[in-house]
């Protein structure tokens, strides 16, 4: 397989894992999906990675969420630049569940 049908599958796939996590309805649903798909570590990440997104956006600071929760500043300043993406859907999200007086 040459590198241009590699990319080709692997946007193929990209599109395809989209698909099920849209058209995945429901909560149990979701868990089992995640619980079959991600490893044990791969999910602590997912919610590590979101906890942070989640701090950024209240405000929380960086240095103070990188001891707390045991993150690099590396990962912590790309989840700050993320939110400081002008319409980026990270910093939509967050304002739409968090945003009655909160703003980055």
């Amino acid at each position: 397989m040459t590198a241009e049908e590699r990319e080709r599958e692997a946007r193929e796939a990209y599109e395809d894992i989209i698909g099920v996590f849209c058209s995945t309805a429901d909560t149990d649903s979701m868990k089992a999906l995640f619980d079959d798909l991600f490893t044990e570590s791969e999910r602590k990440d997912m919610v590590n990675r979101w906890l942070l997104m989640t701090d950024l956006y209240k405000g929380r600071p960086q240095r103070e969420i990188a001891e707390a929760r045991n993150l690099s500043l590396c990962k912590i300043t790309r989840g700050s630049k993320m939110l400081k993406k002008e319409g980026g859907f990270m910093r939509r999200l967050l304002s739409s569940r968090y945003d009655d007086h909160l703003h980055i």
